[in-house]
């Protein structure tokens, strides 16, 4: 089992209590928007981190991580990347590479919203984990912790901070 501390669009900014929040985490995963690399290295000093790049991502930032990732994390096929859309309004390129792979876990950030659906169409679970920065227009920072126990994705849980 393996326990996933996911965020996206920190612009930037480490919240203090990240630390805490993914201290019991095996790995961070960042679906883009870091801001610059020392706060990806930042993340990857407190565990291991897997990251895509985001639309204000600089070349640095861009040159280390990949604008898109699929990857099998116990039995569950991840696909994570920063634009993606929503359930019946997937952006064109994540429309294609999710009918090419057919992943169970599609991860994506950008809107600043949080969202866990479940897409039936794609037999998919979708997470945006909202927004970990200071900049934007949401009002709380959102993280979201969960497990993946062989084909399971469980225990999901929202953390929430003051901005």
């Amino acid at each position: 089992m393996i326990k996933i501390g996911l965020l996206s669009d920190t612009h930037c900014y480490v919240h203090p209590r990240i630390y805490d929040v993914f201290a019991e985490c095996d790995e961070i995963w960042h679906a883009g928007d870091i801001g610059d690399i020392a706060t990806a290295d930042e993340l990857n000093a407190i565990k291991p981190l897997r990251a895509v790049f985001g639309n204000i991502d600089g070349h640095i930032v861009r040159a280390t991580y990949p604008e898109s990732l699929v990857f099998n994390c116990e039995n569950v096929k991840v696909y994570m990347t920063h634009i993606g859309g929503y359930p019946d309004r997937y952006a064109k390129p994540a429309k294609d590479i999710i009918k090419l792979e057919a992943p169970n876990l599609f991860i994506s950030g950008h809107s600043h919203i949080l969202k866990v659906m479940y897409d039936k169409k794609q037999q998919l679970l979708h997470i945006n984990p909202g927004a970990a920065g200071k900049s934007g227009f949401h009002q709380v920072i959102t993280l979201v912790r969960f497990c993946i126990d062989s084909s399971n994705i469980k225990d999901l849980e929202v953390i929430e901070l003051n901005k």
